[in-house]
């Protein structure tokens, strides 16, 4: 897409990331509780990965914000391990290549941090998400790492840096 930019997040655009991160929930059903959705970080996504390595981004299009991803220590998780998380798109962003580009960047940023894997969750039904992460270099494991809190997101995946 033409005047799209990722760039790092910025105090005023929490608003508008919180309203897409909703909106892809409410989009797709997603459940609330015991997901990404309740997180209380959500209205204040700056002030959240505004901590040592870790960097959320956003994909800006024409001055509107399309989407959004992060990078962040793997909670509750004793290793050199990172977590890609909130990652969201509206629709009109989606098949267009920049959840792949998202995904290069968030992963450039966790190999300057020095983590040696990065970890994510997901949902059984997001299978485009799925395939976009395999495509990636994500593998599927069989539990889960650390302790996220979401128990309502089942699918694991982790890809070696």
């Amino acid at each position: 897409m033409e005047d799209t930019v990722i760039r790092e997040i910025t105090p005023e655009d929490n608003a508008q990331v919180a309203q897409v991160i909703r909106k892809v929930f409410e989009d797709m059903g997603i459940a609330k509780v015991g997901t990404a959705y309740a997180d209380k970080a959500l209205d204040d996504m700056y002030s959240a990965y505004d901590v040592p390595k870790a960097t959320y981004f956003v994909v800006e299009h024409q001055g509107r914000i399309i989407g959004c991803a992060g990078i962040a220590q793997l909670q509750n998780y004793e290793g050199n391990v990172c977590e890609l998380q909130k990652m969201y798109f509206l629709e009109e962003a989606r098949g267009k290549g920049i959840g792949s580009q998202m995904i290069a960047v968030c992963l450039e940023k966790a190999k300057e941090y020095g983590f040696e894997a990065c970890y994510l969750e997901t949902m059984p039904y997001m299978k485009a998400a799925q395939k976009l992460y395999q495509r990636n270099g994500f593998d599927y494991i069989d539990a889960p790492m650390g302790n996220t809190g979401h128990y309502s997101c089942p699918v694991w995946m982790l890809k070696k840096l």
